[in-house]
């Protein structure tokens, strides 16, 4: 929940439209970086030099590969953990765990950079966490997990960044005049911006959703065209999941009555020039229409993160961890010595 002006409206649809552009570059950043077909001529030419003992070495380590890579497939960023920390079917009934692989000390830093994944922030300063990667099979939360998701998007360092960016641009914009300039005018502009948006998220991912039994989340689509992406997160403003059929829709009663509730609070607390239905009611469809704009943002970061991150880091082993140890080419025998002459 935010202060109803002009500046944050044009903000955020430049924020919209930045994604969608670097959306589009992704792809062709990710393609950039493919094998071209002369390398791998010559890494079949290299395997078919190597010596039988080679051979038979890699034929041996091979199962145990196969296993840590079907282990690292299920290792999903947003796939409900067992207590013991193995992984559990995509459809067993599991607490949500909010951790995702940038947060593994055991995983690598590439992993929160795979296509369709989410992160826990968007550019390390706006959070994140309501969102939900590509495919993810989630069971649904609880009524705790709903105010943990509440208080992670509102308490996380990115947070105090995110709401002091918002408060610097409103006192430039001198969105409420009634807080003045210098610095006791950004400390009010700071403390509204930050209740605005801690009261917005429990209201619409903690209070509203446990009375209303929905899923708070944002999951993400990741497949199709620019305007069929940007049609689903738009409509998310008003269809969600119930907590009792996963895979089905209801009315997002969270986002329209949680914003509502929010805008109706903040009447208490700004300065009574602002306290009128009329600007409770611009908060609130103002909130909405942000939200939306925000989906937006969350549906296509996944392929800018991909595009921007994963090709300056595909090549780098992890910290802390050994580069795969590769075969050295075989040394040629030596030619033979010639036959003497009679």
């Amino acid at each position: 929940m935010i202060n109803a002006s002009p500046w944050f409206s044009r903000v955020t649809l430049a924020v919209s439209v930045a994604v969608l552009g670097l959306a589009g570059f992704a792809p062709r950043a990710v393609a950039q970086t493919a094998t071209h077909p002369s390398d791998q001529s010559r890494d079949q030419s290299s395997d078919q030099t190597t010596d039988q003992s080679s051979v038979q070495s890699s034929v041996q380590a091979a199962p145990l590969q196969e296993s840590n890579s079907s282990s690292a497939a299920l290792s999903l960023p947003d796939a409900p953990g067992t207590a013991d920390g193995s992984v559990a079917p995509a459809n067993a009934t599991q607490p949500l765990d909010f951790l995702h692989s940038g947060d593994d000390p055991n995983g690598s830093p590439d992993d929160q950079y795979k296509e369709g994944q989410q992160t826990k922030r968007i550019l390390f300063i706006i959070p994140n966490f309501r969102s939900v990667s590509v495919d993810a099979k989630l069971a649904p939360l609880s009524k705790k997990e709903k105010l943990k998701l509440a208080f992670s998007d509102s308490f996380d360092y990115s947070s105090f960044i995110y709401v002091g960016m918002l408060a610097g641009v409103g006192m430039a914009e001198n969105a409420t005049p009634e807080f003045h300039q210098g610095a006791a005018g950004y400390a009010r502009y700071y403390w509204h911006s930050f209740a605005d948006n801690t009261i917005g998220n429990f209201m619409t991912e903690g209070i509203v959703p446990i009375l209303t039994r929905e899923d708070p989340r944002y999951y993400t689509l990741g497949r199709g065209g620019l305007f069929k992406r940007t049609y689903y997160a738009v409509s998310r403003l008003i269809i969600t999941r119930p907590d009792a059929n996963p895979d089905g829709s209801t009315l997002n009663i969270s986002e329209i009555v949680g914003n509502g509730a929010a805008s109706g609070i903040a009447y208490f607390y700004y300065p009574s020039q602002e306290r009128n239905w009329t600007k409770v009611g611009q908060r609130w469809l103002l909130q909405i229409g942000l939200d939306g704009m925000s989906n937006v943002v969350k549906e296509f970061w996944p392929d800018v993160a991909h595009g921007l991150f994963h090709a300056s880091k595909a090549s780098v082993a992890p910290e802390g961890s050994t580069p795969p140890a590769t075969t050295p080419a075989p040394t040629p025998a030596p030619a033979p010595a010639p036959a003497p002459q009679q």
